[in-house]
C-alpha cells in the first residue's frame, strides 16, 4: 500500500525517535548525570532536526534506517574492503563497505596518470611491458579487466595478494595488498582470451586462468573452416611464489581442451580440494558467419539443451605435468586432450545450457550452476561426482572425453527466475543467485549440512529482491570462501537508467549494497552508488582487519618493483648530478617544499636517468614530479625511490614541479631543467 506524507510521518517519527532513544542509551552509559541532562536535551533537538529533515526530503522509514546502517563517520573506518574488476579501464577499484566509497583506483594494465602508472617510472614501464606488445612492437594499453581473486590460506582469504585477469588479452596480474601496487603481468603464450580467469586454489599454489573462444593455440593462422580440427580451448594453471610474490611461469601449464567456449571456473574446497571446475557453452561449435547466411552467434551457440561442466583432476594434472608428459607450444607445456582424456585428467558433466557461473559451496560438497536460458540452478553432489567418475561411462563427446550421466551427479534443481548467472553464500544457510532478466536477487536454501542453519526446507526459494537494473555479477562478504561472514552482498547492475543524475547516453554503473545480515525475506537494498569508470565485472570483499598494508615504505629509497632498497637511491645529502659521455645521471630528493637540486643542466642529446626518493616518513605526504613535454609524470610515496629514463632531444628550459598538493609551500616546490641546444 502506497502511504501518502501525511501517514508516513508518525511512523517516520517513532523510527527516527527509536534510533536516537538506542543512540541515548549509549549515551547514557557512559556519562554522568550532568553529560546525561545535556545529551537529552541535544537528542529532543535532534529528534526535531531529524523530523524535518526526513520531511522536507521526502523520506521514509526505510530510508532512514538504510541511512544508519551505511552511514560511515569521518574518521571511522569501513568493516570491508571490496575490490572490483574496473572492466574497459583496465584498473580495480578499491571500494569500503558500508560506506560504499572509492578508496582507491589500483593501475594494473592501462596508463593511470595520477599514480604515474605507465608515464616514464622505469618500474611501471617494466610491468606494463611484461604485458606483451602489440603487432607493431608497442606495449598493450588497453585491457578488460573480469575476476578480482583474492590469494587464499586454507579456503579463506588472508590479505596479501590480489590477482586480476584481462579478457581482451588473456593476461593475468599480481598485486601485492601491502602497497596496493601492481608487482607481475603475465601473458598468456597459447591464447588470446580468458574470461575465466582469475580463481585461486585454496593455498593459492595455483591460478587458475580458463580460456573464453575457441583459437588455434599458439596464434597460428587457421581457417575457420579447419575449426573443428584446428580451434581449440584451453586452461593454464599458473604456480604462484608466495615467498616471491611473483607467477612461476616455468612451473606452469596449460590443459588443451575441445573447441568449446570455457568459461567460468571455480576451485573445489575442504571435501572437493584438488578438482576444478568450469563452465562452457558453444558446444554446438557454431562458427557465425550471419553476412553468409550462417545462423549468428546467439542461437547458433544456443541449440542444444545441454553444454558441458568441465570437471579437472588438478592433482593428476600436476603429475602429468612434473613427468613431461606434455607438447610445447610458445616454449609453454601443454597436457594435449589426448593425454588430458588418457590420464583421466577431464571429465565433463551435461548442464543446463548458455551457463554462467559454477560456485563451489562452502563446505565443498556441492557445485552449483546456473544457466542463463535455464529458470533454475543445477546443484550437482561431489560425492556423486566421485561415484559417477569411478562407475565410469562409455558415453564420450565428439573428442573422447567421458561424459558423466546427468541424473547420476545431479542433486538437486531450484526454480529462481529468469536469467540465473552468479551465486555466493552466507553463515546461515543461504545461497544468492543473481538473476539478469528478472533484475533481482534470490535467496535460497543450501542442503547438506545448511539444512541445519536455517528454518526453511532445503534446495527452496525463500525471497527475490528487485535492484535496478540488469544485474551481472554479486558479491558476498567473504561469500566464496570455506566461512563466509553473511552481512553484505553488493549488487553489480549493467544499467543504471533512472537512478542518478542524467550524464547524457553513457551512463554509470550502479553498485547496489543489500542487507542480507537477517533470515526469511529480509534483504533490503540500502545504498546505491555509481561506479563511472568502466564496466565493473565482479568483486571479491574481504574483512579490513585480514589486510596490512603500509602506511608508508619500510625504509628510505624502497622500490616497490623489488620490494627492497633500491641500491641507486639518492637519500639526504647525496644529491649530485653526475655525467658520463652524454649519459646524465640525476640522484635527486623531495620533501616539503623542495627538490635538491632545483637546477638541472644538461645538452641536447644527453640520454638522462633520473632518480628521485622521497625523504618523508610522514604519513600522506606524497609527492609527485613532471617534466613539461616530455610526458613524464611519477608520484613518490613516503620513503619511495622512483627512477625514469627519456633522451633529450629538445632543447630548451623546462619548469618541473611537484604535482601533489603537500604544503603551504606547494607552489614553490619546483626547479628548472636547462637542456643546452647541441650547436
Amino acid at each position: 500500500m502506497k502511504l501518502n506524507r501525511s501517514s508516513t510521518r508518525p511512523l517516520l517519527l517513532v523510527t527516527v525517535l527509536m534510533i536516537l532513544a538506542a543512540m541515548a542509551v549509549l549515551v547514557v552509559s557512559c556519562q554522568d548525570n550532568a553529560e546525561q541532562a545535556a545529551s537529552g536535551a541535544q537528542v529532543a533537538g535532534a529528534t526535531e532536526d531529524i523530523n524535518a529533515i526526513a520531511e522536507a526530503r521526502g523520506l521514509t522509514p526505510a530510508d532512514i534506517a538504510a541511512a544508519v546502517k551505511t552511514y560511515t563517520p569521518s574518521g571511522k573506518h569501513d568493516e570491508y574492503y571490496q575490490f572490483a574488476s574496473g572492466g574497459q579501464s583496465g584498473q580495480v577499484y578499491v571500494i569500503g563497505l558500508p560506506s560504499m566509497r572509492i578508496i582507491k583506483q589500483i593501475a594494473v594494465f592501462t596508463p593511470e596518470p595520477w599514480q604515474g602508472f605507465g608515464y616514464g617510472e622505469l618500474g611501471t614501464m617494466s610491468v606494463l611491458e611484461q604485458g606483451g606488445l602489440t603487432p607493431d612492437g608497442s606495449p598493450l594499453t588497453w585491457a578488460d579487466t573480469h575476476h578480482p581473486a583474492l590469494s587464499e590460506m586454507d579456503g579463506d582469504y588472508d590479505g596479501d595478494f590480489l590477482f586480476i585477469n584481462d579478457k581482451a588479452n588473456a593476461r593475468v596480474a599480481v598485486i601485492d595488498l601491502r602497497d596496493f601496487d601492481v608487482k607481475q603481468i603475465v601473458k598468456n603464450p597459447i591464447t588470446l582470451s580468458d574470461h575465466g580467469g582469475t580463481f585461486v586454489t585454496p593455498d593459492t599454489d595455483y591460478i587458475v586462468e580458463g580460456g573464453q573462444y575457441a583459437m588455434p593455440l599458439g596464434f597460428a593462422y587457421s581457417s575457420i573452416e579447419n575449426y573443428e580440427e584446428d580451434y581449440r580451448g584451453m586452461i593454464t594453471f599458473w604456480k604462484f611464489d608466495r615467498e616471491k610474490g611473483r607467477i612461476d611461469t616455468a612451473q606452469s601449464f596449460a590443459i588443451e581442451l575441445p573447441p568449446y567456449w570455457q568459461d567460468l571456473c571455480d576451485s573445489g574446497k575442504l571435501v572437493s580440494e584438488g578438482w576444478v571446475f568450469c563452465n562452457s557453452i558453444n558446444t554446438e561449435m557454431a562458427t557465425g558467419g550471419v553476412e553468409l547466411g550462417n545462423p549468428p552467434f546467439e542461437s547458433g551457440a544456443s541449440q542444444r539443451d545441454m553444454d558441458y561442466l568441465h570437471v579437472f583432476n588438478l592433482e593428476k594434472a600436476k603429475e602429468v605435468y612434473a613427468a613431461g608428459n606434455v607438447e610445447m607450444i610458445n616454449d609453454f607445456p601443454v597436457i594435449t586432450l589426448e593425454t588430458a582424456i588418457a590420464e583421466g585428467l577431464l571429465y565433463f558433466v551435461p548442464e543446463p545450457k548458455s551457463p554462467h557461473g559454477v560456485d563451489v559451496t562452502p563446505d565443498g560438497e556441492f557445485m552449483v550452476v546456473a544457466g542463463k536460458l535455464d529458470p533454475h540452478v543445477t546443484i550437482f553432489g561431489f560425492d556423486k561426482l566421485m561415484a559417477a567418475i569411478e562407475a565410469g561411462t562409455s558415453e564420450t563427446d565428439a573428442f573422447g572425453v567421458p561424459v558423466l550421466d546427468f541424473d547420476a551427479v545431479m542433486e538437486a534443481q531450484v526454480e529462481l527466475g529468469l536469467g540465473p548467472l552468479h551465486t555466493q553464500y552466507d553463515d546461515k544457510g543461504y545461497a544468492y543467485t543473481s538473476l539478469f532478466l528478472d533484475s533481482a536477487v534470490a535467496r535460497w536454501t543450501l542442503g547438506g549440512a545448511a539444512d541445519e542453519l536455517t528454518e526453511e526446507p532445503a534446495w527452496t526459494l525463500v525471497q527475490k529482491t528487485p535492484v535496478q537494473y540488469n544485474i551481472g555479477h554479486i558479491t558476498a562478504a567473504e561469500g566464496d570462501t570455506v566461512s563466509p561472514d553473511g552481512q553484505w552482498l553488493v549488487a553489480m547492475n549493467k544499467w543504471a537508467v533512472d537512478r542518478f543524475l542524467p550524464v547524457g547516453p553513457l551512463l554509470p554503473q550502479n553498485f547496489q549494497l543489500l542487507d542480507i545480515s537477517g533470515t526469511g525475506t529480509d534483504m533490503p537494498v540500502v545504498y546505491d552508488m555509481p561506479l563511472p569508470d568502466g564496466e565493473p565485472h565482479y568483486a571479491q570483499i574481504i574483512k579490513a582487519d585480514k589486510i596490512e598494508a603500509w602506511e608508508v615504505y619500510p625504509e628510505i629509497g624502497w622500490d616497490p618493483h623489488t620490494q627492497a632498497v633500491n641500491p641507486d637511491a639518492p637519500l639526504a645529502g647525496e644529491e649530485r648530478i653526475e655525467r658520463e659521455g652524454n649519459e646524465v645521471h640525476v640522484y635527486m630528493t623531495a620533501i616539503r617544499s623542495h627538490f635538491t637540486p632545483e637546477r638541472v643542466e644538461i645538452q641536447q642529446g644527453d640520454h638522462v636517468v633520473w632518480h628521485i626518493t622521497n625523504i618523508e616518513r610522514a604519513l600522506d605526504a606524497t609527492h609527485g614530479f613532471t617534466i613539461p613535454n616530455y610526458n613524464i609524470h611519477v608520484s613518490i610515496e613516503p620513503g619511495e625511490t622512483v627512477s625514469f629514463e627519456f633522451d633529450a632531444l629538445q632543447s630548451g628550459v623546462f619548469s618541473y614541479y611537484c604535482t601533489e598538493f603537500c604544503s603551504a609551500l606547494h607552489l614553490e616546490m619546483m626547479g628548472y631543467m636547462m637542456i643546452t641546444p647541441s650547436e
